[in-house]
């Protein structure tokens, strides 16, 4: 495990008296990343179904997991051998059987069928399928959205997970360094990416890298003016501006972020828009402190960027932690104007400051925790648009 047993219990005590509040009796948890929060469970099992039970009331969750991977739930979680349920493979892709309907089984096995029932309606995870089970199979059940419930609970993070978003964040700076020193001209991409990727997963001599929840993302040239583009097997080219964001990270916590790199010689439109870029995103971590809202680090970055005339209509920031594929953000809150979740200490996020221009583009970014007095960065990286002459 890489929580005590005593973390774990309050972790299930917030969940559990935050579904009082709700009025949920019952939580399905699906994303594997609430999964992992309440119990430890860590598995590539989340491309089929699965999940965790919480009883308002029960000193332990259920983990309901795959026969095949009961083993790996007894071996990561904290939980007795009572509370890892396994289905049989015969639910496994034979339409119209589902394990779902072993977890409707169960459910009334325990005489839980007539409780107000919260799912993550919204998870990456939890199917039109599975969602239909649930509702035919508990008819006499009350069903709601917990939304997303477990997640907000992750927001303030221990000092525990901090620890280990700090052992990912060195496992960052790794990987942007040796993504600094791998792209030049006429170097293709994928073999950028290798050496990057080797980085992220060796890590340190003290503690090993994981897999990320996003893969490493590398727009170049024109693609600096799109979002989310991955490595191709074209080569680099001198001249052009190359966006990098990766996350280092380290049982399963990560810190994201991303930097500009320009091949060839100096080019003052990018130099002059990378560093607005960079007043803006420091404008927002200034306004980074207990007690302030996410709205209030949105106005100060925005502000800089209503002064430069320089457009942006989406978000700035999210919060980070625990992730699993497709995505390293929380799913809570957003760095953007309105959103009025005030901040506490040990929340982190990502603040993104990503700029384009129809067909270029430059972007930094910053993984923060909120403190008692103000905030902190969690690596020292420059920000400034990187120039390789």
């Amino acid at each position: 495990m890489n929580f005590t047993k005593e973390e774990y219990k309050i972790r299930l005590k917030k969940v559990q008296a935050l579904m009082q509040e709700k009025g949920i009796e019952l939580l399905i948890s699906q994303d594997p990343s609430n999964m992992n929060y309440l119990t430890g469970y860590d598995a590539w099992s989340f491309y089929y179904a699965q999940c965790v039970i919480v009883h308002v009331n029960c000193d332990e969750p259920i983990c309901f997991v795959r026969d095949q991977d009961a083993g790996g739930a007894y071996i990561k979680t904290y939980l007795n051998d009572e509370n890892i349920v396994k289905y049989n493979e015969k639910y496994i892709h034979t339409w119209p059987l589902h394990p779902y309907d072993a977890l409707v089984d169960l459910i009334k096995e325990k005489k839980w069928d007539k409780l107000s029932i919260g799912l993550e309606m919204d998870s990456h995870y939890f199917t039109a399928y599975c969602y239909e089970k649930i509702k035919n199979g508990l008819s006499n059940a009350k069903i709601k959205d917990c939304e997303r419930l477990v997640n907000w609970v992750r927001v303030v993070k221990s000092d525990a997970e901090i620890k280990l978003m700090k052992s990912a964040a060195e496992i960052t700076k790794l990987g942007m360094e040796k993504a600094m020193e791998a792209i030049n001209p006429g170097v293709r991409q994928c073999d950028a990416v290798s050496q990057i990727y080797s980085t992220l997963i060796k890590g340190t001599p003290e503690f090993g890298g994981d897999y990320a929840s996003i893969v490493p993302m590398l727009p170049t040239g024109k693609g600096t003016s799109a979002s989310h583009l991955t490595w191709t097997e074209d080569k680099f080219v001198e001249g052009e501006a190359t966006i990098i964001e990766i996350a280092g990270t380290h049982k399963k916590y990560h810190c994201p972020m991303a930097r500009t790199v320009l091949l060839g010689k100096s080019d003052q439109l990018k130099i002059d828009t990378m560093n607005k870029t960079i007043e803006a995103l420091q404008a927002g971590i200034d306004a980074t402190k207990a007690g302030n809202t996410a709205n209030d680090v949105a106005q100060a970055f925005w502000k800089i960027l209503d002064k430069y005339g320089i457009e942006k209509t989406s978000r700035t920031g999210y919060s980070i932690g625990i992730g699993y594929p497709p995505d390293w953000g929380e799913h809570t809150l957003n760095i953007s104007k309105g959103d009025m979740t005030e901040l506490k200490p040990n929340v982190t996020f990502h603040m993104i400051a990503v700029m384009q221009f129809g067909n270029w583009g430059v972007e930094a970014s910053e993984s923060i925790r909120v403190t008692e007095n103000g905030s902190e960065l969690f690596y020292d990286f420059p920000k400034e648009l990187r120039i390789k002459s």
